[in-house]
């Protein structure tokens, strides 16, 4: 029993070390000029980071819009809590961060689009832009902490992780292809030359937004590589192929 209450009072004890190192004085929470000047050059800070990350590959959202949503995003929080603390105590302080998660999830859509080849791109930007908002909100109430590691493990998500993605995908069995070939026969030997190699066709049809080339038919097939081939292996093999006037990965 007394080893129990000497535990429970080390537990307590490192509990507020731990808060007193990481807790703000008060008035970082407060709605002051400090404060405010604070979370808004945050998510300044943390916005554009994203955003330089995003429009330096040359995606939709780049630096300026990601700041606008961050910042944004944050001041709708601010102006929230200032309405709960000074003009009406007691109203629902995440009342207006609840319209802007649903706003720039509308934003985000515009970021997504399809290219001929039936690939969905800008998912990541959208979801970038909708994080960043998240962010600005957290920032905009006080709630640095959160903010802070959720900044670093979206720019860390977007600037790093890319390459582990890269990595596994080039190295996985079942692949997307997009092939524009010069006629039906071609497409035909093509198949039988991949069951010939143990590649296994899950699927094919013809593409509804037609080829690149005036003389070729599009497809998209679903195929499972064994073990030992690789797809740069493959697309070596297969680019050269009789009739063969486009071969991509998707």
């Amino acid at each position: 029993m007394v080893q129990l209450h000497i535990l429970k009072y080390y537990i307590s004890t490192k509990r507020s070390l731990f808060m007193s190192v990481f807790q703000l004085p008060h008035y970082f929470y407060d709605v002051n000029l400090l404060s405010v000047i604070l979370r808004l050059l945050l998510a300044v800070l943390f916005g554009g980071a994203i955003g330089l990350e995003r429009g330096a590959n040359s995606h939709p959202a780049g630096f300026r819009t990601h700041i606008l949503v961050c910042v944004g995003a944050a001041l709708a929080m601010l102006t929230n809590q200032y309405i709960s603390q000074y003009l009406a105590p007691g109203s629902d302080p995440a009342r207006l961060g609840a319209q802007v998660i649903t706003g720039v999830g509308f934003l985000g859509v515009g970021t997504i689009f399809m290219t001929g080849k039936h690939k969905i791109k800008g998912l990541t930007t959208a979801a970038g832009l909708w994080a960043s908002a998240c962010l600005g909100l957290a920032l905009g109430i006080g709630f640095y902490s959160g903010a802070i590691i959720a900044g670093i493990l979206i720019f860390i998500s977007l600037a790093l992780l890319p390459k582990v993605e890269n990595y596994f995908y080039q190295n996985a069995r079942m692949i997307n292809l997009y092939i524009e070939i010069d006629s039906l026969q071609n497409f035909k030997a093509f198949i039988a030359a991949l069951k010939k190699m143990d590649i296994l066709v899950l699927e094919s049809h013809v593409s509804g937004s037609g080829p690149v080339a005036s003389n070729g038919i599009a497809f998209h097939l679903s195929v499972r590589l064994p073990k030992n081939l690789k797809f740069e292996e493959f697309s070596v093999m297969f680019s050269e192929f009789e009739g063969m006037l486009l071969l991509e990965q998707i």
